[in-house]
Parts: structure tokens; C-alpha cells; sequence
């Protein structure tokens, strides 16, 4: 298919599409169909494993958008297969963090296998100094939610969450801090520290909203406020 476009910019066009209906208007259509138009002209392997890598994205979050759909999670971790097998071949180190990574959440978020996600998380972390800020910022994200949820060392948790927030603050693209303010209010409840998760919530609550985020993510953080403010964990 001949569009006119060139892979790159197609690529990144879908990708700022994704982004837009993960955060806002849940409608994947659009990004989706640049995604397809970029892998059906790339023309070399960084941008095909690119395309692949965001495809995975792509199935990841209407995953979550249908409660953590599992029924495509097969074809989730074959692209983020296919792209950490080509950054491998190609040796881009912050790619392949990236996609260790995307392999993690399969696990984690998808099959609730957290041995396997964290030898993925664990792997992407020795190599996130190479990767961008986002990826590096997701990367302790999980690595924080595994001492948050799974191998309870809250101090840990908050350490990651912490770091994975500080990122986020260093990105242009303000849509990502209202989960990573959440996530770090989740980990200082779980520390004991109530004042500040309220605190740390309301925040997020106000970023959402000034933001212009989707009604599901709003309505996502004013439960976790509800909860912290009745001293509910979890």
C-alpha cells in the first residue's frame, strides 16, 4: 500500500494515535491503521521491529480496556517477541529493553505469572540506561508493583514508583503522570504513610482531569482515593 508517507512518519503518527486513545478516546482505529499502513512499507529492521513493538501496545491496551482480556495475549507476546528478536539481532539495547519489558506485562498483567515477568523486568532493567524515558520510567513502574503486590517490601515499592514518577516529569508528554502520581500514592499507603498517598492521589486526580483524561482513568484514580482515605490498601 502505497500512502504517500513514509514508514517513519507513519510510525509516528500511530504511535502518538495510540497514545491519544489509550489516555483519551479509547478509539484505536486510527492508530491501528497507520501502525499497518508503516509495517507494510518499512523498508528496514529497526522500523519493522518498531511497528511490531507498538502493535503490541496496541493489543496491551485494549486489553485493559475489556478487563484484562486474555483471548489475544498469544498474539501480544509474538510481537514483542518479533521486535526484541530483530533489536537483538540489529543490537539496539534501549529497543530490547523495551521489548522485554512488553514481554513482561504479558505475563504479569495478562497471565498473572510473576516469576516469569520479573526475569523479564529484571533483564529490561540492566538495560534501561539505553532506553528512553518512558520505557525507563515503565520499567521501575512494574519492577515497583512487584514489591508492591507480590513480594511485599514496601520501601522497595516506593523506591521504584518513586523513580518511575521523577521520569515522568522529565517527559514533554504530561498524559503519563497521572498513573505514575497514582501508582507512587499506592506504594506510600502500603508504607504506612496515609497523609501523603491522599496527598500523592489528590494530585493524580488533578492531573487527570486538567488533562483531559478518559472518564475510566478518572474514575480510576477517585476510587483509589476513596480507598486511601479509608485506609483501604490494595
Amino acid at each position: 500500500m502505497n500512502t504517500g508517507e513514509s514508514a517513519g512518519d507513519l510510525l509516528a503518527e500511530g504511535a502518538e494515535a495510540l497514545l491519544e486513545a489509550a489516555f483519551r478516546t479509547g478509539d484505536y482505529s486510527i492508530a491501528e491503521t497507520k501502525l499497518r499502513q508503516a509495517q507494510a512499507v518499512a523498508t528496514n529492521r529497526a522500523t519493522e521491529a518498531a511497528v511490531a513493538d507498538r502493535l503490541g501496545w496496541l493489543l496491551h491496551f485494549h486489553a485493559l480496556d475489556h478487563d484484562r482480556d486474555t483471548s489475544r495475549a498469544d498474539e501480544e507476546r509474538a510481537l514483542f517477541q518479533q521486535a526484541l528478536d530483530i533489536r537483538r539481532d540489529i543490537d539496539d539495547l534501549g529497543g530490547q529493553a523495551a521489548a522485554l519489558f512488553g514481554l513482561g506485562l504479558v505475563h504479569q498483567v495478562l497471565r498473572q505469572d510473576w516469576a516469569t515477568a520479573m526475569a523479564h523486568f529484571r533483564e529490561a532493567l540492566a538495560l534501561a540506561e539505553h532506553a528512553d524515558i518512558i520505557t525507563r520510567s515503565e520499567i521501575h513502574r512494574h519492577v515497583g508493583f512487584y514489591y508492591l503486590v507480590e513480594d511485599l517490601q514496601p520501601d522497595k515499592a516506593v523506591e521504584h514508583l518513586r523513580v518511575s514518577l521523577d521520569l515522568r516529569h522529565e517527559h514533554d508528554d504530561k498524559r503519563w503522570l497521572p498513573s505514575g502520581t497514582q501508582a507512587l500514592g499506592w506504594g506510600v499507603l502500603a508504607a504506612g504513610r496515609q497523609d501523603e498517598a491522599v496527598r500523592l492521589l489528590r494530585e493524580a486526580l488533578d492531573q487527570a482531569r486538567a488533562l483531559g483524561l478518559r472518564a475510566s482513568r478518572v474514575a480510576g484514580i477517585e476510587e483509589s482515593l476513596r480507598k486511601a482515605q479509608s485506609g483501604e490498601i490494595g
